[in-house]
């Protein structure tokens, strides 16, 4: 039976599944520092798939992880208590790159290894010794960077309130879908919970798709400025990656199930993954909206016989529990809402008859949880689906 390693059970505490607490030895202060440094440095090469490295073309970051990390390969101490948590081989002693050793595996001393003294006096803290200065910086070389968050203190109280709403159960993990990012989405990148504060104006990538820079604010205080479709591959590059949902997507018409209340089923949405010309080209925008009684797990197991899923597997991209509704009117009212939008598409079912299915629509994720959004706030029939824009849009009624 395969071991549970820290990112399982990081992953089930993000689920809200209580996992049974490992007893852990006392650790001194310098000892959980040390801990803490090396697991950035665990993150680094999850997301580079690289140790750090020195260099005038690293940032300072990845040359103060590639510091650190020489100077715990050769303390006995800092590797017998990291020896457990290293799981990627970062502790063997043939990767040590060849720099002066450092007392104290002490950041303030990397700083002045580097040339970045904390010592403003000595050393000005705009004038780094293996830094080009921006002018000589060339666009192609102008990538994301991690920085410190310095308005970090706005957003913890964010990050507190979404665990606290993870483990209520008012917002939910699920596996991250290749769908546009936006802002205000929260994701689940390499173990850390993430946080799209800010898109920048679109640009032309060289493919000819559109760009934007992000401001990406992660939950240890650090922020990036990566563009949108390098975080798009990291995600979906990251088979732990999960998107964490909007307070709307909890059970509808309520925060939380009171003592009284009665589950009357849940709406799904689903992607599929037919190998249907029309499919395949329109995968990320054409969705099913459905509901059902029983459990996801059941209602979505055998679809490949079931041709109302089009014969074929499907990925559930979201969930709505309900509560003291009529799902089936609820239903109704979704497939009205988007009836100009419904699939027009024929195919076979198991015994070769022409099946139209009625429940699959070219709508995107965002605009079905925007719909689900406006019914909750009871505000949905002030809006019209247009088919033109693909959104929903406020309209006036005469």
């Amino acid at each position: 039976m395969a071991k549970f390693t820290e990112e399982d059970d990081a992953l089930l505490d993000e689920l809200g599944v209580e996992v049974e607490a490992k007893k852990k030895p006392t650790l001194t202060a310098k000892n959980e520092r040390i801990i803490a440094g090396f697991e950035e440095i665990q993150r680094f090469v999850e997301e580079n798939n690289r140790v750090p490295s020195y260099g005038e073309d690293k940032d300072i970051f990845e040359r103060i992880y590639a510091t650190r990390l020489d100077q715990i390969r050769r303390q006995k101490d800092c590797v017998e208590l990291l020896k457990e948590l290293d799981h990627q081989d970062l502790l063997n002693e043939k990767f040590t790159q060849d720099i002066d050793p450092v007392e104290e595996s002490d950041d303030d001393a990397l700083l002045d290894e580097l040339g970045l003294s904390t010592n403003q006096s000595k050393n000005d803290i705009t004038k780094l010794k293996h830094v080009k200065p921006r002018s000589e910086i060339s666009p192609a070389e102008e990538i994301g960077q991690r920085t410190a968050c310095k308005d970090f203190k706005i957003f913890k109280p964010l990050f507190d309130a979404v665990q606290a709403d993870i483990k209520s159960g008012k917002r939910k993990v699920i596996p991250y879908q290749d769908v546009s990012v936006k802002k205000g989405d929260l994701f689940i990148l390499s173990g850390q919970k993430i946080y799209v504060a800010e898109i920048g104006k679109s640009f032309p990538a060289p493919n000819g798709a559109t760009d934007a820079r992000l401001r990406v604010i992660f939950d240890n205080g650090v922020e990036s400025n990566q563009k949108m479709r390098s975080l798009k591959r990291r995600l979906n590059d990251d088979k732990a990656s999960r998107r964490i949902t909007d307070l709307s997507m909890g059970p509808l018409f309520d925060d939380q199930p009171r003592e009284n209340d009665e589950a009357s089923g849940i709406i799904y949405v689903c992607r599929s993954k037919s190998n249907h010309p029309l499919i395949e080209e329109n995968r990320n925008v054409i969705h099913k909206i459905g509901v059902t009684n029983k459990s996801i797990e059941s209602r979505l197991s055998d679809t490949e016989d079931d041709p109302t899923f089009l014969l074929a597997k499907v990925d559930l991209v979201a969930s709505f529990e309900l509560y003291n509704i009529n799902r089936n009117k609820l239903e109704t009212l979704l497939h009205k809402i988007f009836a100009s939008a419904r699939l027009d598409i024929e195919i076979p079912d198991r015994f070769g008859k022409p099946y139209r299915p009625k429940e699959w629509f070219c709508v995107t994720l965002e605009v079905i949880q925007d719909a689900v959004k406006k019914i909750k706030e009871g505000t949905i029939t002030d809006y019209r689906f247009n088919i033109k824009t693909g959104s929903l849009e406020k309209h006036s009624r005469s």
